[in-house]
């Protein structure tokens, strides 16, 4: 396994401001994942599932400890320097999709490829529209996709710039039994083909069993 790890987290914590008073959101994680490693993330709810990837992406600061992608650490970046670094190596994909509404599919997932300078982002949009079965809606908007055909496209845009670290946060979690099955097998399927790590937030047993390794939390300890 390479020496530098797309994911590496040390001794994180987390703790947010609240009505009540401080809440421990994650206490002293240590979390790795190695190139190409698929980590299923689980717990109850309210065990910090969702924070883990927050803090993980670089989106949330940690109240102590230190995270690193790719070797770098986080805290020494403002957030521009997190964006450039997340930018053609990080992607995510959430359970409410996220689709930009006034764009068509084809726009939707072209869209980091533009930002990213690609002259034939048009063309590689279309290209993971087909992988993920929706050629045919390319100029639908989000709107006229079903929740399944929407996160089909979310996943296209997530993996068209061909990203090292795949984040996941209950990619399956407002999608019926069928369509769930469905998202599911394209992500690991097309994750396996890129090459990408992959860190999947999931409450489906089913689903963390198709990872190399499972995270389980319980009050923002990593429980096992």
């Amino acid at each position: 396994m390479s020496d530098i790890a797309p994911l590496a987290m040390d001794a994180v914590s987390l703790t947010l401001p609240s009505a009540a008073g401080p809440v421990e959101i994650l206490r002293g994680l240590d979390v790795r994942v190695e190139a190409g490693e698929r980590v299923a993330v689980v717990g109850p709810s309210g065990s910090g599932k969702s924070s883990l990837i927050a803090v993980a992406a670089g989106l949330e600061r940690p109240t102590s400890g230190a995270v690193a992608l790719f070797g770098r650490d986080l805290a020494r970046m403002d957030e521009d320097g997190r964006a450039r670094l997340r930018r053609g190596k990080v992607s995510l994909v959430f359970q409410s999709f996220h689709l930009l509404p006034n764009m068509t599919a084809a726009e939707n997932v072209a869209a980091p490829l533009e930002i990213a300078g690609r002259r034939d982002a048009a063309e590689v949009a279309q290209a993971w529209l087909e992988r993920v079965g929706l050629s045919g809606r390319a100029r639908h908007y989000p709107h006229q996709l079903s929740g399944g055909e929407q996160q089909r496209v979310a996943l296209a845009r997530a993996l068209a710039p061909r990203p090292q670290l795949l984040f996941a946060d209950e990619p399956t979690g407002n999608l019926d039994a069928a369509n769930a099955a469905l998202v599911a097998g394209l992500m690991f399927d097309l994750v396996a083909e890129t090459g990408a790590a992959l860190v999947l937030v999931t409450h489906d047993d089913t689903l963390a069993a198709r990872a190399h390794r499972t995270v389980r939390l319980r009050d923002g300890r990593v429980a096992a």
